[in-house]
């Protein structure tokens, strides 16, 4: 079964996101436990932590199927140590936010180099933070997510995902969530019938099928190889509605989290509809 939902507002209460999730006929959500855009935040209180839990399982939505984000100040390979060590405690207490909710994943953007460490400096930075961060929770994986390879940020290749999931001492607490803008922007052609299949063989080949934990559903403003991250709604941008229509076809990716960030919020439940349609789900 396909699990299909969207990056749903929080802006409430994180409990008000399965509720929002639930009125666009999500069977899945993303959503951020605190402000993305500042360093810190005020704690969750305990009632609203419960009455999170008490909406997602009386809309039925269970942690595999629900997929927080990180803030995007996060940087854990940043060059500064000064960065480094705030972008470690911000992201510490994001995976305490998902274990006081009874969640089992974060989804990251793993890091930067910013030109002022190497490519693979940065890659075992963003491992060594990882390993601290998981040395001190439990119960929550770090779903590492794939970039459009903009500027200096890492992750874009399937190799990069490699080399981190390769340091990362727990491997059962690490995982990837492949945003398919990003993919396509990175130079992965998912658009046609050969390219899709041949990227998802290099991504067993080279990171392994078994850790993919989730994935961003987007079309893509940009062309194949722009390394512009551009997301378009469902069959507007370059990849086209052939390859989502593939994709929930494919049984390989049934029980993980499909989270739309298309920009057109108004077009979700449509979307959502459409994708169940492909996958041949009615409810």
């Amino acid at each position: 079964m396909k699990l299909i939902g969207a990056h749903v507002s929080a802006e409430k209460g994180v409990s008000s996101a399965p509720v929002n999730a639930a009125a666009i006929g999500a069977n899945a959500f993303a959503l951020f436990t605190r402000n993305p855009s500042r360093w810190t935040s005020p704690a969750i209180k305990e009632a609203e932590a419960q009455a999170f839990k008490d909406n997602c399982l009386r809309l039925g939505f269970t942690p595999d199927a629900i997929l927080p984000h990180d803030s995007y100040l996060i940087n854990l390979g940043a060059p500064d140590p000064e960065k480094l060590e705030k972008s470690r405690e911000a992201f510490l207490d994001e995976m305490k936010r998902c274990e006081q909710l009874g969640l089992t994943m974060l989804n990251f953007h793993p890091g930067s180099h910013l030109k002022a460490i190497t490519t693979d400096d940065c890659l075992d930075r963003i491992a060594d933070s990882i390993n601290l961060t998981l040395d001190r929770t439990q119960g929550v994986k770090a779903v590492i997510e794939n970039t459009a390879g903009q500027g200096t940020n890492l992750g874009f290749s399937f190799s990069q995902l490699a080399r981190i999931i390769d340091r990362v001492t727990d491997k059962t607490r690490i995982g990837v969530c492949i945003d398919t803008c990003h993919a396509f922007a990175a130079g992965y052609d998912l658009a046609t019938p050969e390219g899709y299949e041949a990227t998802w063989r290099e991504f067993d080949d080279t990171v392994g099928l078994a850790y993919l934990s989730a994935m961003h559903i987007n079309d893509s403003k940009r062309g194949l190889g722009s390394r512009v991250d551009r997301h378009e709604s469902l069959g507007l941008g370059a990849i086209g509605i052939d390859f989502f229509s593939r994709l929930m076809a494919d049984q390989r990716f049934d029980g993980i989290p499909l989270i739309l960030e298309t920009p057109d919020t108004s077009l979700w439940s449509e979307e959502i509809a459409r994708l169940k349609a492909f996958a041949g789900q009615s409810e």
